[in-house]
């Protein structure tokens, strides 16, 4: 019992360190939730938990750049609300060995956009001032983007804040700080109705998943006063073959 809890707070506390960094933090989260032996859609659940209070505390620190979008406000976080909502049913109604099988092909997901992330960021961008006046049509077409990445989120949370600054390179946002804050709102209210719905459902393990939370607030308190001393491309970098070698080790796992 001992050993489970501190593997859950140390999980916490680098995962909490990372996402302060660089991002990623899931990529230890996750796979530390299965390992002490929780169910893989309620390890899942529990993770997206884990990570909420990170996203609300973000949101709160970039408040004023994000009121500099106060016109889009009311629908990106009804859209974010209904995609949370239908990813977190969808993940509910999988079956936990499909999800199982699932679930390498997911981490593979997030560590590409993770890895080659600010590459598609910066061709987006260029797509996005190329086409400045995309229509009525292509207003539409980033709605259903935007639902289709918040139903992502609902249902598997890792790389949710990647895939949301991809949306909004493509949706034309070129501040980088409303962008952040933007993605820190998104994932806030997808990860909370998420949280309602597992809820509900009694699929959260509060226990382990309070464990992860109070790692992960000590790892983003201690990130924060010490970031400036690690170079962030050194930690990418680290957290891009972290992310491979567990991709590959569930690959392995579950198809090997």
């Amino acid at each position: 019992m001992l050993s489970e809890l501190i593997i859950l707070f140390v999980a916490g506390f680098f995962g909490g360190m990372l996402n302060s960094i660089a991002g990623g933090g899931s990529f230890i989260t996750f796979p530390a939730l299965l390992f002490v032996g929780i169910p893989p859609i309620i390890a899942n659940a529990t993770n997206t938990f884990s990570a909420c209070a990170g996203y609300m505390s973000g949101a709160y620190a970039f408040r004023k750049d994000i009121l500099k979008d106060r016109e889009n406000l009311t629908k990106l976080t009804l859209l974010s609300l209904i995609g949370g909502t239908i990813g977190a049913w969808l993940l509910l109604q999988t079956p936990e060995a499909l999800f199982m099988e699932a679930v390498p092909w997911l981490l593979l997901f997030a560590s590409v956009l993770f890895i080659f992330g600010s590459q598609l960021n910066q061709q987006l961008k260029e797509i996005a001032s190329g086409h400045k006046r995309a229509g009525q049509a292509g207003a539409i077409l980033l709605l259903l983007l935007l639902l289709c990445v918040c139903i992502y989120g609902g249902f598997f949370n890792a790389g949710l804040g990647i895939i949301t600054l991809s949306y909004l390179a493509l949706a034309g946002y070129r501040d980088i700080n409303t962008m952040n804050g933007i993605k820190l709102l998104v994932s806030s209210c997808v990860s909370l109705i998420a949280i309602a719905v597992f809820v509900m459902e009694g699929a959260i393990d509060w226990y382990s998943g309070t464990i992860v939370l109070t790692g992960t607030l000590a790892g983003g308190y201690f990130a924060a006063h010490y970031s400036r001393k690690l170079p962030q491309h050194l930690v990418k970098h680290f957290v891009s073959v972290a992310s491979c070698c567990i991709t590959a080790y569930f690959f392995y796992s579950i198809y090997g």
